[in-house]
């Protein structure tokens, strides 16, 4: 069984955090660290790997600069294996554009199952592993809180507000993880050290066979066109209950139209 996992290497949102004045982008120079969300989905996919008593676990990314320092913390729990997609073209690339490219990548590959967070906490989106979905042509679940494969088959207890739903489709397929439903594994000092000599592919577009015109601000279909400052919480009414207090609770929701 081969597993593809997608990761994202972001900023250290514990670090200085900037926007490039002009475009609006989030910078992301210097090293990049691997998203917290996306931990999860590589621990699944080592479980699922030796519960199927060996598999390959192969991690999937597209950053700047050539970056791999997310890479090598999620090669160091144990994935066997890294493909970074790196190109100056790909600035600006919107979710579509990045699925895009994701895609190319997992077809490459040969993976029978692709792992992703539900989102990314640098951009929130949540829609980029369901349009690479739908650009392989493979079937999606997504919010899994429990994923196990049998045979051709990937079975997942998928989260809903009620609980959860249990869902099964044939693969090759695209998984979402929910964080916090495992607890990934620390790297080790072995493997941290096994790590660094792990290999890396480096891909640009032209291997993959896609034009800078479809990816990149060209490609996009979105532009941020302005950024302001959120508005400072201002400080909360305090209600003195002098027996008319659920009066003025109520008429407030009134006035702020709760009610």
């Amino acid at each position: 069984m081969k597993v593809a996992v997608c990761v994202k290497q972001i900023p250290d949102p514990a670090g200085e955090l900037s926007l490039d004045p002009s475009t609006h982008f989030l910078v992301r120079e210097g090293k990049l660290i691997l998203d917290d969300s996306d931990a999860y989905g590589v621990e699944i996919a080592l479980q699922l790997a030796e519960a199927a008593g060996g598999g390959d676990v192969t991690l999937l990314s597209m950053a700047p600069n050539g970056e791999t320092s997310g890479l090598r913390t999620a090669l160091a729990m144990g994935a066997g294996g890294a493909v970074l997609v790196s190109d100056p073209a790909l600035a600006g690339s919107d979710a579509l554009s990045t699925a895009r490219v994701l895609a190319e990548a997992v077809r490459r590959s040969g993976a029978d199952l692709v792992l992703a967070a539900t989102e990314s906490t640098d951009g929130y989106t949540g829609t980029t592993p369901v349009q690479m979905a739908e650009l392989l042509g493979w079937p999606a679940v997504t919010f899994a809180k429990h994923v196990e494969v049998e045979g051709d088959t990937v079975k997942v207890n998928r989260q809903t507000e009620a609980g959860y739903d249990e869902v099964s489709c044939p693969l090759p397929a695209v998984v979402t993880v929910t964080a916090g439903v495992v607890e990934p594994r620390y790297p080790s000092f072995k493997g941290i050290m096994a790590a660094r000599s792990k290999p890396v592919e480096e891909l640009s577009l032209s291997d993959l066979g896609i034009d800078s015109s479809q990816v990149g601000r060209e490609g996009s279909r979105q532009e941020i066109v302005s950024v302001e400052e959120a508005e400072q919480r201002k400080a909360g009414e305090i209600v003195t209950d002098e027996g008319d207090a659920h009066e003025k609770i109520v008429a407030y929701l009134e006035q702020i139209k709760v009610l």
